[in-house]
């Protein structure tokens, strides 16, 4: 088993940014890298954070995309390509069916992506004839390095799915519930936000979130403690919930928020990056194989958490936990 990848002790307030992501990718050096397909990096910050990974210990990359441009990226970083695979492809679509392709067909364990577009590689990757679909799912989970937060905090879904019904948000809250798992954080505590703590008729995600307690009850979602509707600062503030009066076993110490759309978690998680301070991993879950996203912007580290965050996940499976199935 990896090194557990646990919450720091309650009495730890506040850390360096990247302290927890640190940790994280320390702690996946013990396992086996994880073969993947990176799809276009034809960039050198695609490129250069797929390399840091290898370099690391990570992930043993394939690199999907024009060979000129792939071998121009490498030159423009000054980096030798010497001992990797090489799967040359004539343009950006190209790349992703090829990338997925190799991961349909069990030759890598992971995707990366590279300088494509996400809808590029997410069409790919759910086509129903040629991509990584299972029967749940797939959705996106931030994990993020909050400063001011003394556990990392997972955030679903920021990305994929806009406005998601009762059984979609039962299939976002199980691959968020696994990849905590994966993380070491078991059983992880899942907050399903909302303005307000009580169900209130007039405020549906009130009621779905009062469902999906239920529906953890009956075991339709499983791994997890759920409590919901929670408001955010009851969610995270340990004394804002005591304040409330809460009985509860996961406010104030929530190391999962399910968001009631795409664009609440997405502004949750943006306003942690960039007022908090907080450094986000991101990774698609519920395929075949996790999908690590990226964008330009984001720094090695970064990159480097995402891809720790695959190799979790991925040794988490193979070890064959029933709940991750």
């Amino acid at each position: 088993m990896p090194t557990p990848y646990a919450p720091p002790a309650e009495s730890e307030h506040w850390h360096q940014t990247g302290d927890q992501h640190r940790r994280l990718i320390d702690s996946v050096r013990p396992l086996p890298t994880l073969t993947t397909a990176v799809a276009h990096p034809c960039d050198e910050a695609s490129l250069g954070g797929a390399l840091a990974a290898w370099r690391e210990g990570i992930i043993t990359p394939t690199l999907v995309g024009p060979r000129a441009r792939i071998t121009a990226a490498a030159e423009a970083l000054g980096e030798s390509l010497d001992g990797l695979t090489l799967v040359d492809t004539s343009h950006s679509h190209a790349s992703a069916e090829t990338a997925v392709r190799l991961a349909a067909e069990g030759e890598v364990q992971a995707l990366m992506k590279g300088s494509l577009h996400t809808d590029e590689l997410m069409s790919a990757a759910v086509d129903r004839r040629t991509g990584v679909r299972t029967e749940r799912l797939m959705s996106h989970v931030y994990a993020l390095d909050v400063p001011s937060y003394p556990r990392p905090l997972l955030i679903s879904d920021a990305a994929l799915h806009i406005a998601p019904g009762l059984d979609a948000k039962r299939d976002i809250i199980q691959n968020a519930i696994d990849l905590a798992r994966a993380l070491g954080i078991d059983p992880p505590r899942v907050a399903l936000l909302s303005a307000v703590e009580t169900v209130r008729a007039t405020l549906p995600s009130t009621i779905e979130a009062a469902a999906l307690c239920k529906m953890s009850e009956r075991g339709q979602i499983r791994g997890g403690i759920l409590d919901g509707p929670l408001a955010i600062d009851n969610a995270v503030s340990a004394l804002a919930s005591r304040q409330k009066g809460l009985v509860s076993d996961v406010a104030g110490r929530a190391d999962v928020l399910i968001a009631p759309n795409l664009e609440s978690a997405n502004m949750v998680a943006k306003l942690l990056i960039y007022l908090a301070r907080a450094q986000a991993a991101g990774l698609v879950v519920g395929a075949r194989v996790p999908i690590m996203l990226t964008s330009r912007a984001d720094d090695i580290e970064t990159r480097l958490a995402s891809a720790a965050l695959a190799a979790r996940l991925v040794h988490f499976q193979r070890e064959g936990d029933d709940d991750a199935r």
